[in-house]
């Protein structure tokens, strides 16, 4: 399936750049911990780099969740390992979906670190589904949408939310594909442990292979 960029096509892949968040990157220092400190270690990166999108985090490792209980449930692994694809732009820019479908479910996941608003596509995809989640959206992205609803490739189908509404974040979208639902409904684990790595590393593939943006 050709995907349809997922952010506003008038930001082009030319000036998208990969960023390190990663738990070895020393130059974060504590800038994780702060939505504001975070935004403008973001913008140093993209002007250092002429870039208009920060991408990057797949199965990276991360220290951005050990302030939150839901993460690092006590006497349990710390939830580390994310398990999409982050892109850092503007709150407000467009999110289009990459591949025909229709909607499956959403919420709004208010927790501080949570997702915030989040919705959920299902695609077929040869002969197996395939569920692509947006979180971190504004509150006004789950207006007028129902389960079942149609949505064709390149259909605009949120925008990005702000600190106040997506989580508590620097503007994002976590965007991430997932093979079997395990019976969510408008959530699905965005970051795991340790021990929980193998099964979600399948069943969360890459979803960089699959868009074939780079």
């Amino acid at each position: 399936m050709q995907a349809h960029p997922i952010l506003d096509p008038s930001l082009p892949l030319p000036r998208y750049c990969e960023v390190d968040l990663s738990i070895d990157n020393q130059e974060l220092g504590e800038a994780l911990q702060d939505a504001t400190q975070f935004q403008e270690y973001l913008a140093r990166i993209m002007a250092r780099n002429g870039a208009d999108v920060l991408y990057g985090g797949y199965l990276e490792r991360r220290r951005l969740y050990k302030d939150f209980t839901h993460f690092n449930p006590k006497g349990k692994y710390a939830r580390e390992y994310h398990l999409g694809v982050d892109f850092w732009a503007p709150s407000g820019t467009g999110i289009y979906a990459p591949w025909a479908g229709k909607v499956s479910s959403w919420a709004n996941r208010s927790l501080p670190g949570d997702y915030g608003p989040v919705i959920i596509l299902e695609h077929q995809r040869a002969d197996r589904k395939l569920f692509s989640l947006y979180g971190h959206l504004s509150v006004d992205s789950l207006e007028g949408i129902y389960e079942g609803m149609p949505v064709r490739a390149g259909r605009c189908i949120a925008r990005l939310g702000s600190v106040a509404e997506n989580g508590g974040y620097a503007p994002h979208l976590h965007f991430q594909l997932i093979w079997d639902l395990q019976g969510y409904q408008g959530d699905y684990p965005g970051v795991c442990a340790l021990p929980d790595l193998p099964f979600y590393g399948q069943n969360c593939p890459d979803p960089m292979d699959l868009l074939g943006y780079f």
